[in-house]
């Protein structure tokens, strides 16, 4: 049996709408590093949480700036 831990990220971002979700979607979809993502749009911070054993908060950071959001590490 396998026995790893996922590293769960955990941010703030300003991704509100379905459209923006969209804009978003093919990025972390696509990035072989993401094991899984979901987007809380009921949440007042519009919570990004992401599964990656790879990589880093600005590097996720990064790539939400990318798609022209704003994305902030939650505590």
């Amino acid at each position: 049996m396998e026995n790893h831990l996922e590293n769960i990220l955990v941010f703030a971002t300003n991704i509100k709408t379905e459209v923006d979700k969209q804009k978003v979607s093919n990025l972390l979809d696509d990035h072989s590093g993401i094991h899984q993502w979901n987007i809380d749009q009921e949440d007042i911070d519009c919570v990004l949480r992401i599964v990656s054993n790879t990589l880093s908060e600005v590097q996720i950071i990064d790539l939400i700036y990318s798609q022209d959001f704003e994305c902030a590490v939650l505590e």
